[in-house]
């Protein structure tokens, strides 16, 4: 793993120096994140990542990007239904599924550390809400969005706006789950997630019984890709 290649394909240095920095993280947490230590990882000389990303602000970005399109990924194995809800919550649980398996890469998606290199460069105006591969991600959250307000089955409202919404909701539950903020649950997915995506639906102007059937349904897509998702990960 430590051994430097004396030439590597150059087409494919970036994308090792991406896939050791994501194994770092997973390992060893944000502390490792070092040129040094992502070059004898990736088995390349500590002069390459200065090459090709300039330094390790850079690289954290290039990791981040690789994060999201790993999660639109993920999100593309999510069948659309006829029920949209029923979609946003497998999305929702598949974002889930995804941070719990390499938190301190979640961490640095949604800019959770405050370990200077996750922080963007005072300069940078590239921040993760403007990143392709994030909006790419996010798209899939946003058409679903779409297609439920215009089922008429909540009140009208803008789907962005929905979407900002749902994503805070999510991303906060995660957020604080990975805290280990819900320790004296048994089963924090069905005691505080599904609850309250339920009272989210609600809100917007959906029945109780509804919103609460589609959300179980939803477990049941979820459960249904979570194979096609665990063997990506494995790829």
């Amino acid at each position: 793993m430590g051994e430097t290649s004396p030439s590597p394909a150059p087409e494919g240095v970036p994308e090792r120096l991406i896939r050791a920095t994501v194994g770092l993280l997973a390992e060893q947490g944000p502390s490792a994140i070092k040129a040094r230590t992502v070059a004898s990882a990736a088995g390349l000389s500590t002069m390459v990542v200065y090459h090709h990303f300039g330094g390790i602000p850079e690289l954290v970005r290039a990791v981040a990007d690789h994060g999201f399109t790993e999660l639109g990924s993920a999100f593309s194995r999510v069948p659309a239904t006829d029920d949209p809800i029923v979609d946003l919550f497998a999305l929702a649980l598949t974002c889930r599924r995804l941070a719990r398996e390499n938190p301190h890469l979640y961490d640095l998606m949604f800019g959770l550390s405050t370990r200077a290199t996750y922080r963007p460069l005072e300069s940078d105006v590239r921040l993760s809400g403007h990143s392709p591969a994030f909006r790419d991600a996010y798209a899939h959250v946003t058409d679903a969005c779409a297609r439920l307000v215009s089922s008429g089955r909540v009140e009208p409202h803008a789907p962005e706006v929905v979407a900002a919404q749902l994503w805070s909701y999510v991303h906060g539950y995660i957020t604080l789950e990975l805290g280990e903020h819900f320790a004296e649950f048994d089963d924090a997915v069905a005691q505080v997630l599904l609850p309250m995506g339920v009272n989210f639906a609600v809100g917007l102007g959906d029945t109780r019984e509804r919103a609460q059937t589609s959300h179980e349904r939803a477990v049941g897509l979820y459960d249904s890709v979570r194979p096609a998702l665990d063997s990506s990960a494995g790829a």
